[in-house]
């Protein structure tokens, strides 16, 4: 399956200023249109699967623009709404479609919603009460929006794994777990990949365990490693482009083709990777390309 790239960086690529907190979900407020442009952007080169603008959303972040926790309950289910408009338009721009494609809801980790980018490290030094806490609310309000399924995304450590563990659990839509790693055989937290991978190797409801927000080069050892872990579950990666991101100055450098990007997913599928796809600074093209090289 091929999964979209970032949304953000397609948003981004249309003009729009998410250069705040809430990120991609900031346009949930001010120009939910923008969303359902970039989404078909996505399905136009071959996805067949997009995930909505809500990786950043909370209460907690809407609640910095003055919005009340049932106010930002409506932003966030508008998400997935968005996203399905999106996709049935599609359909009916495409007429004979084999498949439809799936609309997955996007959650990320507690540190998302800090802002600080301590997604990217799991240091967030807060109890597995308040993950909880946190986690719960949020995943109570997606289980009910129509999504196909529930993605939680760069997950980057063990803590945060174990809260949802128990908590996906007790959803009733499917959902995949996705993690930032720092090499080649570890979340960036330090905890080795095969014990965050394991403990979903048996799950109820996960039907997919990946990576994603890693460097490419890092895929194919990540991939062989869920497998061995997780065998009875399809393995996912959808890393970033390479480039290296700036906390400082919310600034990127680097560059990888769109070609490049297909040539490494081949390298992921080699591996066992059966959903595929690109977040970070992976626009359409390199979802196209991605797509080419593997259909």
């Amino acid at each position: 399956m091929i999964l979209d790239g970032g949304l953000a960086t397609q948003l981004e690529a249309q003009g729009c200023d998410i250069g705040n907190a809430l990120w991609s979900a900031s346009l949930l407020q001010s120009n939910p249109g923008a969303i359902v442009t970039a989404t078909k952007a996505f399905l136009d080169v071959g996805a067949e699967c997009v995930a909505t603008a809500s990786y950043q959303a909370s209460r907690e972040g809407f609640a910095s623009l003055g919005l009340s926790a049932e106010a930002a309950d409506e932003r966030m289910q508008l998400s997935v709404k968005l996203t399905r408009r999106a996709r049935d338009e599609f359909i009916q721009e495409n007429p004979g479609l084999e498949f439809a494609p799936l609309v997955a809801a996007s959650l990320g980790p507690y540190g998302a919603m800090l802002h600080d980018g301590s997604e990217y490290s799991g240091d967030y030094g807060v109890s597995a009460d308040t993950l909880h806490s946190f986690h719960a609310s949020r995943l109570a309000l997606f289980d009910r929006c129509g999504a196909d399924v529930l993605g939680l995304e760069t997950i980057p450590s063990k803590l945060e794994a174990e809260v949802l563990v128990e908590l996906l659990a007790e959803c009733g839509t499917s959902a995949w777990i996705s993690f930032s790693c720092r090499d080649g055989a570890h979340v960036v937290d330090g905890t080795p990949i095969e014990v965050v991978a394991g403990m979903f190797a048996d799950h109820p409801t996960v039907v997919a365990v990946g990576i994603n927000c890693t460097a490419p080069q890092f895929a194919p050892e990540l991939v062989a490693r869920l497998r061995d872990a997780a065998p009875a579950k399809a393995s996912m990666a959808y890393p970033n482009s390479g480039e290296t991101f700036h906390v400082d100055d919310n600034s990127w450098s680097g560059t990888v083709t769109p070609d490049d990007c297909a040539d490494a997913a081949r390298k992921w599928v080699d591996a066992g990777a059966r959903i595929v796809g690109g977040c970070c600074r992976m626009g359409p093209e390199h979802i196209r390309a991605i797509r080419n090289m593997l259909r």
